[in-house]
């Protein structure tokens, strides 16, 4: 397989989450596929087969090194920037195992720019135990949580959890026990725990924890941008219609991830991101 590694979400030649790319010219077995993403061992790589002679249309699987994951945001992101080169900049159709969605590439004085468009968002309250076990698995306590924003849990193609924090210096420490976190978030059927300080109306810090795919943490991540931007806008928040994500700081990969929504709720929200080609 000819595989692709490629930093989504990036700084122009720096930062960004590497995701790895493979251009299939036919399906191939998902045992393969997992093998693959292991042996690249980002947190995920997508596998895309061209579903028509067009260029445009592309049936997408994604994989962590230890499971496969329904959607992920910045391997979409990384994946849109491998089909701008392959088939030149436009908008590609991407099916998923349980959504439609759209990535659109463009080229920019900066590079190359990509966009996704999400699947259908939705958010809850979380429940009693999820509420318990995620605060445990950080060390935290209900006076860390910033009380403008509820824990929820989020869902933007994939389900994450949301934890809004009082001050970016309990961001900067977050901690945890792989093992503890993997055992948590597979009890709750989660993909991340996403972290986040509110710097502004618009604009936020975040971490996401990824233990379900092996993973401590994810420099940036799109779908639970996705999620988030679903969240923000089931609460009224004043997101006035766009934000950004910065992610990665605390980790020396820092990474930007620019989120775009209208005012429906459940509708599919634009992320946005840059990309670099790694090595």
């Amino acid at each position: 397989m000819d595989i692709q590694r490629i930093a989504a979400f990036s700084l122009g030649a720096s930062g960004g989450n590497p995701a790895g790319v493979v251009l299939l010219q036919e399906a191939t077995d998902e045992k393969d596929m997992a093998r693959v993403a292991a042996e690249v061992g980002y947190s995920e790589t997508a596998f895309a087969v061209p579903r028509d002679d067009t260029g445009k249309a592309w049936r997408v699987r994604y994989f962590s090194p230890e499971s496969e994951v329904p959607f992920c945001g910045h391997a979409t992101i990384a994946l849109g920037a491998a089909l701008g080169q392959h088939s030149g900049p436009g908008t590609f159709a991407l099916t998923l195992n349980n959504a439609s969605i759209t990535v659109d590439t463009r080229k920019t004085p900066d590079g190359m720019l990509t966009t996704l468009q999400s699947p259908p968002t939705h958010s809850r309250a979380i429940s009693l135990e999820e509420r318990l076990d995620v605060l445990a698995l950080f060390g935290l306590t209900e006076e860390d949580l910033d009380p403008r924003l509820a824990p929820a849990r989020i869902h933007g193609g994939a389900d994450h959890i949301l934890l809004p924090l009082k001050e970016r210096a309990a961001l900067a420490a977050m901690t945890y026990d792989l093992d503890q976190g993997r055992a948590v978030m597979r009890r709750h059927g989660l993909v991340t725990v996403m972290l986040v300080f509110i710097e502004a109306d618009q604009s936020f810090v975040a971490r996401n924890a990824f233990a379900s795919g092996g993973v401590l943490e994810d420099p940036a991540t799109g779908a639970a941008a996705a999620a988030f931007a679903g969240y923000l806008r089931d609460a009224g928040w004043p997101h006035g219609g766009a934000f950004t994500i910065r992610q990665g700081e605390d980790m020396g990969s820092p990474s930007l991830i620019k989120v775009e929504l209208t005012g429906t709720k459940g509708a599919p929200v634009l992320v946005s991101g840059g990309t670099r080609a790694i090595g």
